[in-house]
């Protein structure tokens, strides 16, 4: 689907909603010497993350380049999971990374990194208390009841680049939940639901993280992104179920995240596994 311009859109059916301004946000976020280059805004389209990965691989985006969606049509998650939302209910955005100073090796910390960033600027912006599953879904509190309400997804683009996705449900109304464990800010009682200055305070938070995890060459301990993740993890300390690829499945309770960013699960076997990939479904509270 070709993206189409944001200005084509009945800006105003949903007063509730008001659309995002992109000059506005190219004037807050486009800076000399800062990590943002450029900060396109369409009123619809499939998906940001494929949009900016074909944008990479054919040398039309820099590091720095933000595409955000007023509506995706074809978003993905993770395992390949559709995610779709009501158009400026949340933010739907990706980024283009080239950390070429960072070992490869360490590449697997920027999802991990991306939703610490989203996390801290949530709660700063919206005043909703956050915490990650891993490897990041964003999950809130409504009604007590533990609820994910945005996801992240990175995919590389060529050799030197990560596109990094990020979905947010900001206000989703409780009949408009695509399934009864999705949750929204709005739902978590959001003292904001202004996306213009969420979608900055994440976006500023994102360039911090990045900029410390790139000055410590992509260490997670030199850099306190392993501290602060594992800090905000709401996996640590549960029961969990592992589904790996292969129809495999690991039962046990999660007790770290390593230096390779990998959940480590201990077995009633005694046996401490790291898993690198894999869907993760919560059995019971830590």
């Amino acid at each position: 689907m070709t993206p189409q311009d944001a200005s084509d859109d009945n800006r105003w059916s949903d007063l509730d909603r008001p659309p995002l301004n992109a000059s506005a946000l190219r004037r807050g976020l486009v800076r000399e010497g800062g990590l943002w280059t450029d900060v396109q805004l369409v009123r619809r389209t499939g998906s940001t993350n494929a949009d900016l990965v074909a944008l990479a691989d054919q040398g039309k985006a820099a590091e720095g380049a933000v595409l955000v969606a007023e509506e995706q049509t074809a978003g993905r998650g993770r395992l390949d999971r559709q995610w779709t939302a009501p158009a400026r209910s949340g933010l739907f955005f990706s980024v283009l990374l080239r950390p070429t100073e960072v070992p490869v090796t360490h590449w697997g910390w920027l999802p991990l990194l991306t939703g610490v960033a989203v996390a801290t600027g949530l709660s700063r912006a919206a005043g909703v208390d956050t915490s990650l599953k891993w490897p990041n879904d964003l999950l809130v509190s409504v009604g007590g009841e533990e609820r994910k309400a945005g996801g992240i997804l990175a995919e590389r683009a060529g050799d030197d680049g990560v596109v990094i996705g990020v979905g947010i449900n900001v206000s989703l109304r409780a009949e408009e939940l695509p399934v009864p464990q999705a949750g929204s800010l709005a739902l978590a009682g959001a003292i904001s639901t202004d996306r213009d200055p969420l979608l900055r305070a994440v976006l500023r938070s994102l360039e911090d993280w990045y900029g410390r995890w790139r000055a410590a060459g992509g260490d997670p301990a030199v850099s306190r992104l392993q501290d602060t993740y594992v800090a905000g993890c709401s996996t640590l300390g549960r029961v969990v179920r592992a589904e790996l690829p292969g129809d495999r499945a690991l039962v046990g309770e999660a007790v770290a995240v390593d230096s390779d960013g990998r959940l480590v699960i201990a077995t009633e076997a005694g046996v401490q596994e790291p898993v690198g990939a894999g869907d993760i479904v919560h059995l019971r509270p830590a």
